[in-house]
């Protein structure tokens, strides 16, 4: 497929991610070297997926809708934040069914961003997302506008590429936080169930708790079936708890994922959504809620009371300073967007293999075509990761 316009446009989209500005960086510095222009898109699709040329309320501004990237931006590659800042605007929302890409009304923001790239010039779209945001770049690509598409979420749970950049930055920083906590626990002889991110996979929780030492750790991958059994989990940390006690440590910190909350009894998930549709987790406040489970299950065995704190550790895992492995990883993939680029590959997600090298992942091996839902990819249960975490947790009494 040939670009119409010469222009590159790059845009991020969705929840932060550490390294995001690497990604922003080495992507556009690796187009701006080859003489191709580039237009940052401010806010992911907030303001182009209302682009209408004939309102003046909807026409886009330089410098508060949109810039034209210069060489400046080698000078954000290891800062914090978003350089193109971000939002959650899901212009696919209606789109059900490949064929709904053709309904004028379901597909008219859609239409408005393909509007809003000839109007500014842009021939080629750099997404940087999530899972959502993959889906919105398959829809454009499915409405013949060329994409190519760099992975971002700190849960790590993305299909077809091994580490996704930030993920490693958001473990280290949990882990000193929970370094904090455990120290803390030692200290005043109490426990921690710390809660975090992780909607549909635990691999922010098992390596953040292996490397501040949790005694514990659960995440949707050790929940056989679709309902928790809180009576069972709330025993099992109890359990834990206990033992730890009898061994003369009555301490630590039990690390569990946020995404636990959508396995919750009916009545107990919340109800509030994001402009995704995705449960807002986070007002479950799975910690606290077993927290207090903990609290009723230890005073009926013992008839005392357990010192047994909750706490969410969210976004500060998403606004860290890039570690070295992130800022290499997230420069890869902005190079590959590039090369993929000039090989007019479009239509694909930008991938390295263990080595670095880049791979080019098709969107038809990402995207359920009945669906039109991303593939997902969890800890699988009795991985050589998923056996380290058990083994170096406290017991196995859960067992």
């Amino acid at each position: 497929m040939e670009q119409k316009n010469k222009k590159v446009g790059i845009l991020f989209s969705g929840g932060p991610a550490p390294s995001a500005n690497t990604v922003i960086s080495s992507t556009a510095l690796n187009f701006l070297d080859n003489h191709i222009p580039v237009i940052g898109i401010f806010k992911g699709y907030e303001f182009i997926q209302n682009f209408n040329i004939n309102s003046p309320e909807m026409e886009l501004r330089k410098d508060m809708h949109y810039t034209e990237i210069t060489y400046d931006i080698s000078q954000v590659r290891n800062e914090r934040g978003i350089y193109l800042k971000t939002s959650r605007a899901n212009p696919g929302k209606n789109i059900q069914k490949i064929e709904d890409l053709k309904d004028k009304e379901k597909s008219k923001k859609l239409q408005n961003i393909i509007h809003a790239f000839e109007h500014l010039r842009i021939g080629t779209l750099i997404s940087i997302g999530g899972d959502d945001t993959l889906k919105t770049a398959n829809f454009l690509w499915s409405m013949q506008f060329p994409v190519i598409h760099i992975p971002k979420t700190i849960d790590n749970d993305y299909y077809g590429i091994p580490w996704t950049f930030g993920y490693w930055t958001a473990v280290d920083t949990a882990q000193k936080i929970m370094l904090n906590l455990k120290a803390d626990a030692q200290a005043t002889e109490s426990f921690y169930i710390v809660e975090l991110m992780g909607r549909k996979a635990g691999w922010i929780t098992y390596a953040a708790g292996i490397a501040s030492e949790a005694i514990m750790m659960l995440s949707s991958e050790d929940i056989d079936g679709d309902v928790i059994d809180t009576e069972k989990i709330s025993e099992m940390i109890a359990d834990v708890c206990l033992a730890r006690k009898k061994k003369e440590k009555p301490y630590g910190v039990i690390a569990v994922s946020e995404g636990l909350a959508d396995k919750l009894p009916d009545g107990l998930i919340p109800k509030e959504v994001d402009r995704h549709g995705n449960v807002m987790f986070g007002k479950a406040n799975i910690a606290r809620f077993l927290v207090n489970k903990v609290k009723d299950k230890y005073r009926e065995r013992t008839g005392s009371e357990i010192k047994i704190t909750a706490k969410q550790i969210g976004y500060e895992t998403r606004a860290g300073s890039p570690i070295s492995f992130d800022v290499v990883l997230g420069s890869m993939l902005g190079y590959g967007a590039y090369k993929f680029f000039a090989e007019k590959n479009f239509g694909t997600m930008v991938s390295v293999n263990d080595n670095f090298d880049l791979v080019a992942v098709p969107f038809k091996d990402l995207i359920d075509p009945e669906t039109l839902k991303t593939k997902l990819r969890s800890v699988p249960k009795g991985s050589d990761f998923y056996s380290l975490k058990e083994n170096l947790s406290f017991g196995r009494l859960w067992q």
